[in-house]
């Protein structure tokens, strides 16, 4: 009689924050968004709707990558309905969200935390009911604009040519996170 093996494959989920629809497309709220798809496209991934999970997600390996197609202020549901579908631990779960605080181009990363006024992160928080998450926040400050924005204006607002003209190599840098976290 052969060997039974049973293997326990810890999964990981990695969610970018965004709002759905093209008017928010290269928006400095839609940060996430943005690196999960240079990564999908550096990486020759294809991304798939998800109607059950309100998401638009792709799977690699023991990875599952979502955008979450609720609004940025919501996307802890959807967040919610793959780590319970899938018992994916909090721990196993990595965020990506913009930080207007944090200067243009810099990452912060932290094992887990408080929201740190970040709604995306806020519903997360609440939906899992733990801070116990691994978080990238990808800086987006332009004090200047955004004091002439206002928040609001100011995250849902594009990046100017000059920032747009560095994210390959920020959007690189990422990627390099991304990695970490997967390996």
């Amino acid at each position: 009689m052969g060997a039974f093996f049973c293997y326990n494959i810890t999964m990981k989920l990695i969610v970018g924050l965004g709002n759905p629809g093209n008017q928010y497309h290269f928006t400095r709220h839609n940060f996430g968004f943005l690196a999960l798809d240079f990564y999908a496209k550096i990486k020759n991934l294809s991304w798939e709707k998800s109607p059950k999970f309100n998401a638009i997600w792709l799977k690699s390996g023991d990875t599952i990558f979502i955008k979450p197609q609720s609004f940025y202020n919501d996307s802890g549901k959807s967040i919610r309905e793959f780590s319970n579908y899938y018992k994916i631990d909090p721990n196993q779960i990595f965020v990506l969200c913009d930080d207007f605080t944090l200067p243009f181009g810099t990452t912060r990363f932290r094992e887990k935390g408080s929201a740190g006024g970040n709604n995306g992160l806020k519903s997360a928080i609440a939906t899992l009911q733990t801070t116990n998450f691994p978080r990238l926040r990808l800086g987006s400050a332009n004090d200047q604009l955004r004091q002439r924005l206002g928040d609001t204006d100011f995250v849902l607002g594009r990046f100017t040519e000059s920032e747009r003209a560095q994210l390959p190599n920020i959007l690189r840098e990422i990627t390099k996170h991304l990695d970490q976290f997967i390996s």
